[in-house]
């Protein structure tokens, strides 16, 4: 697909629209109060790891350009609980977010722009039109461009005023615990805790610590990490992290070898950590702080040939991951298992050897089962590891339990025990094919073998039964349930309890595991986002793309853009599905299926350049991928759409 340039057709934005607005101290934003300045909307949503990606993509152009880039979230939710006033403050406030916020419960706004996907970026220019549209992450570099050719083109014309802006600061939150993501025990001799106690160690997310308490959840033992956002391997007082998350402690005679004790899932920082509990010492195992592509995942590693599970680098610190969110020690891999969020995959890590590996998801985002290579996870949260060492798998955005079945040779299989797809999801216990979740986030093996989840849209830890195939609920009115451990310290004949990670009321808490679980039925639902009107028959499938000023599309190979192509139910895709190059497609829709979702990967290389005379890449050139998944959800209908365009990078 050949570069396009931008027209001379000039659309005026439409007005913001929503229930309120945060972080403005009171006010509400019109377009109006806004013109002179770039504005740049932030169609998001915080369940979303790409999205989250894209805030911390922003915040450096945010600073540069203070006194001409206004950005604004609009917040438009996928999940019901996203919807929540009182949740989404509380995600403004745990992402750090400092910038005016819109909620858009409705999807007011989100609808007018014609927005498609989480995330999409809208650019505006100070005169109020609408100059580019960017779905997806990845786009800093390119607005890096855009940025001060709008600000050159309005200064000229006098249209462009600068000053600040209308972010206002809310009142800080203090407390030992910030938004706490997970929870590990320690036995007795391996943490600082009491003798015969143990302790607790847990990732003091908004914080950016590591924390040690007492098994009265209270009684702060130790500190790791100076609390200070950033990266730095060091002492306990010194080191840095960057929303830890994830933790897993190495059995005793691997962390001997290792020369560490603890495997820590650093998410923004995209790197594995470790840390030594005799000295606090903390050190990077694995990363090299530059968020993964997919490109250089699975999907590029199949189509050359390479064995599926081998080492992606022979450096440990050379390997690029993306948000690894929770970790924990598999018997049968020897090794750490790693969900990887932000690539939808699952990952392995060798304390002895250093070797990365993607052991499971070809890195589509949805929900399919079957052998490793060719599973689809979407956004892997949680994980824990059973009596014959499977894994199981809290997969939050398609609101599922999944479960790696490894073999005693090493080979895995992905499973399903409960979940439905991507827009799925609802608080309904009863028969697994008909129980739903909302967005879980973490999940652990009960003494009698079922499993507990950490259902945290749901504000609830539910439990599902392999033996009977059956879901049930164990607690409710929970504030966000990020992560869910048995605590097995009790005296000795009485039962276990629950240790439940209460993220948005920042604190842990024990839950006794009741004898008879609830029944509950509050329904089965699906994201209210519109459906999009498609006609059976001929679709005509077209993905904008325009290189960012300074770019090139890399095509010294063959055709830098790519599709891939498939549907949820499989039947509603008759022709077109697979992958090619381009980004132009004629997808046959069947007059068979009443509605279904249309799965889009789009792709586009782009390289710096040309420099030299003959107008071609140099060699040299630092080259840039831009990625988007689509769910589409289409409604089949006589009269509707012949046509889809979709924005990748469209300007206007």
């Amino acid at each position: 697909m050949t570069e396009t340039v931008r027209t001379h057709l000039r659309v005026r934005a439409s007005e913001l629209v929503g229930r309120n607005w945060l972080n403005t101290g009171g006010k509400s934003l019109d377009l109006e109060s806004l013109r002179g300045k770039i504005v740049l909307l932030d169609f998001w949503t915080f369940c979303c790891i790409n999205c989250l990606h894209v805030l911390d993509e922003l915040r450096p152009l945010e600073q540069q350009y203070s006194d001409v880039l206004v950005t604004v979230g609009v917040h438009s939710p996928k999940f019901e609980h996203e919807a929540d006033p009182v949740a989404l403050a509380a995600a403004v406030e745990r992402y750090e977010i400092r910038h005016p916020v819109l909620d858009d419960p409705e999807l007011d706004t989100w609808k007018a722009y014609t927005a498609r996907a989480w995330p999409t970026l809208v650019v505006i220019d100070p005169e109020g039109y609408i100059v580019a549209h960017l779905s997806g992450e990845g786009h800093a570099d390119g607005l890096a461009v855009l940025i001060p050719e709008l600000i050159a083109e309005h200064e000229a014309r006098g249209t462009l005023h600068r000053g600040d802006g209308p972010y206002v600061a809310p009142e800080p939150s203090s407390g030992t615990l910030r938004f706490p993501g997970k929870a590990l025990f320690l036995p007795d001799g391996r943490g600082v805790g009491s003798a015969g106690d143990g302790s607790w160690l847990v990732t003091d997310t908004g914080h950016h610590r590591l924390v040690e308490l007492s098994t009265d959840f209270e009684t702060l033992l130790a500190t790791y990490g100076s609390g200070v956002k950033g990266h730095a391997d060091g002492n306990a007082a010194t080191a840095r992290f960057n929303e830890p998350q994830g933790l897993v402690l190495l059995p005793e005679d691997v962390a001997a070898d290792a020369g560490y004790d603890v495997v820590i899932a650093d998410s923004v920082n995209h790197r594995l950590r470790g840390l030594s509990l005799s000295d606090g010492t903390v050190r990077t195992l694995a990363g090299n702080g530059v968020q993964r592509l997919l490109e250089t995942g699975p999907a590029r590693v199949n189509e050359e040939g390479a064995a599926y599970g081998t080492r992606l680098e022979a450096d440990p610190l050379g390997v690029s991951l993306s948000s690894p969110w929770d970790v924990v020690w598999s018997s049968k891999l020897n090794a750490v298992v790693v969900a990887m969020a932000g690539v939808h995959q699952i990952f392995s890590f060798e304390p002895t050897s250093g070797a990365v590996k993607i052991i499971a998801g070809n890195g589509l985002e949805g929900l399919l089962d079957g052998p490793a290579a060719e599973a689809w996870f979407a956004q892997s949260s949680g994980l824990a590891e059973d009596a014959d060492g499977n894994i199981w798998v809290a997969d939050s955005e398609t609101s599922a339990l999944r479960k790696l079945v490894i073999s005693d040779a090493g080979s895995i299989t992905v499973e399903s025990a409960v979940g439905k797809g991507l827009f799925d999801f609802g608080f309904r216990d009863g028969p697994a094919a008909e129980a739903r979740l909302q967005h879980p986030l973490g999940v652990t093996v009960l003494p009698d073998g079922s499993v507990a989840i950490a259902d945290t849209y749901n504000g609830a830890v539910r439990r599902y039964d392999p033996a009977t195939g059956t879901v049930s609920t164990l607690a409710r009115g929970l504030s966000e349930p990020s992560d869910v451990i048995v605590d097995h310290t009790q005296v000795a004949g009485s039962e276990p309890l629950l240790v439940v990670v209460e993220a948005n009321k920042h604190q842990l808490v024990y839950v006794p595991i009741p004898k008879e679980a609830q029944q509950v039925d509050e329904g089965a639902a699906q994201t209210h986002r519109p459906k999009s009107p498609v006609a059976p028959g001929p679709l005509e499938l077209a993905v904008r793309f325009t290189a960012p000023t300074g770019q090139k599309l890399d095509d010294r190979w063959g055709d830098p853009t790519q599709l891939k192509i498939s549907s949820t139910p499989p039947e509603l895709l008759v022709s077109g599905g697979g992958t090619s190059v381009g980004l132009l497609r004629t997808l046959e829709l069947s007059s068979d299926v009443a509605e279904g979702v249309l799965h889009i990967t789009a792709r586009a290389a782009a390289c710096d350049g040309p420099e030299d005379a003959d107008g071609e890449i140099p060699d040299h050139a630092a080259c840039h991928l831009y990625q988007q998944d689509w769910g589409i959800p289409v409604l089949l209908q006589a009269d509707g759409d012949t046509e889809l365009v979709l924005d990748l990078r469209g300007m206007d």
